[in-house]
């Protein structure tokens, strides 16, 4: 099963918020979810990203790959440096 780490849309019509999740690569947007990791407010003054990095990093390694939104997401708080670090280490 391909997994994807992707957004899920949540809110309201101009109020977007989204949910980072697993997802199997060919479910729909905002259908079924493996597991829920993290959240991401765009429409806050400053965006807020809250995200479990050992549940991100976890299926990482299981070969869940992120969608390139969420790989920015996770650039930006330092999960993907530690994710390459690992990979290299072990």
């Amino acid at each position: 099963m391909a997994t994807k780490i992707r957004l899920k849309r949540m809110g309201s019509k101009r109020n977007p918020f989204y949910r980072v999740v697993v997802a199997d690569s060919r479910a729909p947007r905002d259908g079924r979810i493996i597991e829920q990791i993290g959240t991401y407010n765009p429409v806050a003054e400053t965006p807020e990203v809250s995200i479990n990095e050992e549940k991100a990093l976890d299926w990482m390694t299981k070969g869940a790959q992120p969608s390139d939104t969420v790989r920015n997401l996770f650039s930006d708080k330092g999960i993907m440096k530690k994710f390459h670090e690992s990979k290299n280490n072990g």
